[in-house]
This record gives structure tokens, sequence and C-alpha cells, in this order.
């Protein structure tokens, strides 16, 4: 069994996979392509990513690809919590620029769908914390992209200040601009 429900954004999806538990622990089946295409996530998962986080306040994002290696992603914490940002990069959509934030931890075992034309990011809540993504296109350099994670026109509630995050000087250097972003995106998907 499968349970999916729509965030505020209703394209982006939380996903809770059942577990069985007994006194080991608990088995969870958290991909299988027919259950998920029975509940309309229609991907072709074509590469497994997988970060790891020492410190709390690790931030990595807002990344994107840009079209035709736009990614649609399936992320899911293996080890500690992230609080998981998706923002909306489609010019045409409604939720342009908006974004959708939720807690993600491996108690829990859920898992948020993110599709083509979105930028992502999380932060870390917890040490040691261990992230894995399906995406459904490969990594293309030439196509990436991001937005700088804590631009005020965004209005994230992020749980660390700009000062105490800790981030890759490339996430620094991203544009401030949700506007200029959906320019170099051509709107995604």
């Amino acid at each position: 069994m499968l349970e999916l429900r729509s965030l505020a954004i209703p394209d982006v999806k939380v996903i809770r996979p059942d577990r069985i538990s007994d006194a080991r622990g608990y088995f969870s089946e958290t991909f299988q392509r027919s259950t998920f295409a029975e509940k309309g996530i229609l991907h072709d998962f074509v590469q497994d990513n997988q970060s790891s986080s020492k410190r709390i306040g690790t931030v990595r994002g807002l990344h994107f690809q840009r079209p035709p290696f736009a990614q649609a992603k399936l992320t899911r914490v293996l080890s500690g919590a992230i609080l998981d940002i998706a923002v909306d990069l489609r010019r045409s959509s409604s939720s342009f620029g908006k974004h959708v934030a939720i807690q993600l931890d491996s108690e829990s075992g859920e898992q948020v769908f993110i599709p083509k034309g979105f930028a992502h990011g999380f932060c870390t809540l917890q040490p040691n914390t261990v992230v894995l993504y399906k995406v459904d296109q490969v990594y293309a350099p030439s196509h990436d992209g991001g937005v700088y994670w804590a631009d005020p026109a965004l209005e994230i509630e992020w749980p660390v200040t700009t000062s105490e995050a800790q981030l890759s000087p490339k996430d620094q250097s991203f544009l401030r601009s949700t506007s200029s972003v959906a320019c170099s995106t051509d709107g995604g998907e």
C-alpha cells in the first residue's frame, strides 16, 4: 500500500510507503514503478543521488536543470532529518515563485515527489543526515542552475540564518531573483 497526498502546490506529492514492523525493525518497499504509476507518478527514474551532511544547518540547493535535462525528483531521508523545499519555476503556473516546505526524516519514511520545473533544496535538522533522491534525467553540467537559498523574494522560513548555514561556494553564488531564473529556465516543464 502506498499513501499519496498533495501539498499546497498540488503537483508536489508526499508519499508514504507501508512499513512492516517487528522486533527487528521494519521492512518497506520504497519504490515500485507499477505502484507509483497507479498513483499517477509515471516517471522513468534513471539515476540515484545520495548526500551525507555532517552538521545541522547544512543547506543544499536550491538546484534545478534546464530543459531538455530538467529533472523530476523523488526524495527521501535515510538517516537524520531535513526541511525539504520545492520552488515553482514554471512561468505558466499559478504558483510561480511560490514554494512548499516539508520536514522529512528517516523515522516517518515519507518521500516527496517534485516534478520538473521546480528548484529543490533542503536544510539538515540533525547531524549525520543522509538523503537519497531518484531523478528521471541524468545530470548535465551545461544545464545546471540554481536560486539563492535565502532570497527574500521567496519568503522561505529556513531553520537557520544566513550566518549559521553551511553552504557550498556554488550555492552561495546563485542568483537572488526568481524572475531572472525563470527567464533562464524557459519555464521548466
